[in-house]
């Protein structure tokens, strides 16, 4: 029989027949369609399909192929190209919810004869996935061909020849598909059928067996016949598959949807991902030989998908917590007992020969664009911690709380919290990203510190709030500068001087108020209503002290200082108005002016000093100008000038000549008296900057000789 009708004679029908030229042409489209790339994508209906085809128009060719001799089919049956292969007997057989065979445990091992079977039969066994039998009826259909082909059966119809390399070769690519597709599927059942996997690596071992690695690789048609196939490698890249598959098939809410989308898909990947790396451990794996590495070849390869997976999630436009997220996740979670180092996994999940999650320039990327989002961020708090001042406090006319003493203010905490938070969320995923978060958070806090002050004047600044939340926020700023300073190790200069001059532009507020409120009482001194006023002389005490009370409240040395400062200006502003007044005064209403002097200092004194203020160097100074006023005996004066001059160094002749004149005095007694007690005297006790009467100008007109 010619060659060309010993595969149809294998067929399953035939049709009815037709000229030989024609059914050879229509034999050579449909293998040329079955060996098309796109075939090889087809599911198995459609391989079942192209089959039928082929073997429907061979059988036309079957009477054409009679009458030109007959000839054995003996050559589909030779003992001498058949494989022996192992297999277990029919009965031991049973089949899985797949129809894939299984072997029974007490199976007994026998050789597997190649059967000479159509290309329907074999497709249907692999189908079926009976792939061990398969592979053996195809190995002896292989074995014939090339028999046949060393014999020169082909040499005057090598296209017979081609056509059956082609069937072997679509029949070793359908068990192909079918390795593929078993490794794929394997993580997606409940449980592993570890019968079918079993057969799997035996089938391999096999192919393996019958193709002895030469070099050369399977390639298309005729060439390929007797070629390895290469199934491990195919194995190797369904395992890929199979991982790059499920990293897909986690659940990804659209941001729209879900504002936590993305916590929730890495959370989800670490979950279902952890299982699958469980489920290879503890069952995969037992179903291959050692040589497979089947746990590094699976980590390997879900960490090959979660990578692409993550790059291209760092590709797209992600908010500040979004970005936060990632970075975490990649540099913490991915590699923590959460994951991949779950004491469960271990030892046969290792890490540590894994490459990158990210390449170098993507996570440089996202550090990036972390940054540039954290700066919007964290001006976005800051601001938040403004609008409550604003709307909480200032507009509400809001007192501070009192914490040991000290009126507090939340701005500290609040400003350190934000600060301590994104750079320790920052250092556990770099020390680069911490310093770089940490460099953000000053330039932004830099900015805020006067954008808050000026706010906090032009809203604040008529309100009866204003000197208690002016204490309270000195008080956080020094916490602030101190907080800086031993907790983030930061070099405060620059902000110190930025606070300089947000504390001083308050100072000039608070003594403007200050002013505002002691000036109208400070004119009336020495007034004719001021002389003959008969109630207690502490008005002028009760309006210093309203302010001043709130410095004892603040925390030292400022607080202390700043009293000193007011205390200083009440002294002065007393002595000025007093020295410029020109009013003469008979001798009863002189006694009135010194008697009243003394109580108003004395009160005024004892109320700030109560308060805090340390300048008793200031006690004396309206004392001494009131016994000069008040003095009967005109030499005494000169003692008490001397005494004045002592203990204010830096008094002048003209403030000198201005209370003489105030006591009554002629030109000429004021200048003998001035020549007799005074002296200029630089006082070696007296601290720098313990200036009074230099800060006061001499009074104009005065006549000094």
């Amino acid at each position: 029989m010619n060659t060309n009708t010993e595969l149809d004679s294998r067929s399953m029908a035939s049709e009815p027949g037709s000229p030989t030229q024609s059914a050879g042409n229509k034999k050579m489209e449909v293998a040329s369609e079955l060996r098309s790339p796109t075939f090889h994508s087809m599911n198995s209906r459609l391989f079942e399909r192209g089959i039928k085809t082929l073997l429907s128009i061979r059988k036309s060719t079957r009477s054409l192929s009679k009458e030109k001799g007959k000839e054995g089919t003996g050559t589909w049956k030779r003992k001498g190209i058949s494989l022996r292969f192992h297999k277990s007997y029919e009965e031991n057989k049973t089949t899985d919810c797949n129809g894939v065979e299984e072997t029974g445990e007490k199976a007994e091992e026998e050789p597997i004869q190649g059967k000479p079977l159509s290309v329907m039969e074999i497709n249907e066994l692999i189908q079926k996935r009976q792939l061990l039998e398969a592979f053996a009826s195809i190995r002896y259909l292989e074995d014939e061909i090339m028999a046949e082909r060393d014999a020169d059966k082909y040499k005057d119809n090598p296209q017979e020849f081609e056509r059956k390399s082609k069937d072997v070769d679509l029949l070793y690519n359908s068990i192909t598909n079918a390795i593929q597709s078993i490794v794929v599927g394997t993580l997606e059942h409940p449980t592993v059928e570890d019968t079918m996997l079993t057969s799997l690596v035996t089938l391999i071992a096999w192919e393996e067996a019958a193709h002895p690695n030469t070099g050369n690789a399977s390639g298309p048609g005729s060439d390929s016949l007797g070629t390895p196939r290469n199934w491990r490698e195919y194995w190797k890249k369904a395992v890929r598959e199979s991982a790059r598959q499920r990293v897909l098939s986690i659940p990804m809410a659209s941001k729209e949807e879900e504002s936590s989308w993305l916590d929730l898909h890495l959370s989800f990947l670490q979950k279902h991902l952890s299982k699958d790396l469980l489920k290879i451990k503890l069952s995969v794996k037992q179903c291959y030989p050692e040589e497979y590495q089947v746990c590094d070849t699976y980590v390997k390869a879900f960490h090959e998908a979660i990578a692409s997976h993550l790059q291209h999630l760092s590709r797209r436009s992600l908010e500040f917590h979004e970005l936060r997220t990632l970075l975490n996740w990649v540099a913490n979670t991915y590699h923590s007992e959460l994951f991949l180092g779950h004491p469960d996994l271990k030892p046969e999940v290792k890490t540590e020969n894994l490459s990158l999650l990210l390449t170098p320039a993507d996570w440089d990327q996202l550090k990036k664009n972390y940054i540039t989002s954290a700066k919007e961020k964290i001006k976005s708090y800051f601001g938040n911690i403004l609008r409550l001042e604003v709307t909480e406090k200032w507009e509400k006319e809001v007192d501070p709380e009192e914490m040991e003493n000290l009126y507090h203010s939340s701005l500290s905490f609040d400003i350190q919290t934000i600060i301590g938070e994104h750079m320790q969320i920052s250092g556990k995923i770099s020390r680069s990203l911490e310093t770089k978060m940490l460099e953000l958070c000053l330039a932004e806090l830099h900015e805020f510190i006067p954008r808050f002050g000026e706010k906090f004047m032009s809203t604040a600044q008529d309100s009866p709030i204003f000197v208690p939340c002016f204490v309270a926020y000195i008080n956080s700023f020094h916490n602030l500068m101190s907080g800086l300073e031993t907790v983030f190790k930061v070099n405060t200069e620059e902000l110190r001087k930025i606070l300089a001059d947000l504390t001083r532009n308050f100072k000039n507020i608070f003594f403007n108020k200050l002013k505002a409120k002691a000036q109208p009482l400070l004119k009336k001194i020495l007034t004719k209503d001021w002389i003959l006023a008969t109630e207690k002389p502490d008005s002028l005490a009760l309006a210093v002290s309203c302010f001043s009370e709130h410095l004892q409240h603040m925390r030292e040395p400022m607080g202390q200082e700043l009293l000193q400062d007011v205390h200083k200006y009440v002294v002065r502003e007393y002595i000025k108005q007093v020295i410029k007044h020109r009013q003469k005064m008979n001798r009863g209403m002189r006694q009135k002016v010194s008697e009243k002097m003394k109580q108003e200092a004395r009160i005024l004194n004892d109320r700030l000093m109560d308060q805090g203020s340390d300048s008793e160097w200031l006690l004396p100074a309206i004392h001494h100008i009131a016994r000069i006023i008040g003095e009967k005996k005109k030499d005494k004066i000169k003692d008490y000038v001397q005494e004045l001059c002592l203990d204010y160094p830096d008094i002048r002749k003209g403030h000198i000549l201005a209370i003489l004149e105030l006591r009554g005095l002629g030109r000429t007694r004021r200048a003998a008296i001035c020549r007799q007690g005074y002296c200029r005297l630089e006082s070696p006790d007296r601290e720098e900057g313990s200036t009074l009467f230099a800060e006061i100008d001499d009074p104009v007109n005065i006549s000094c000789f």
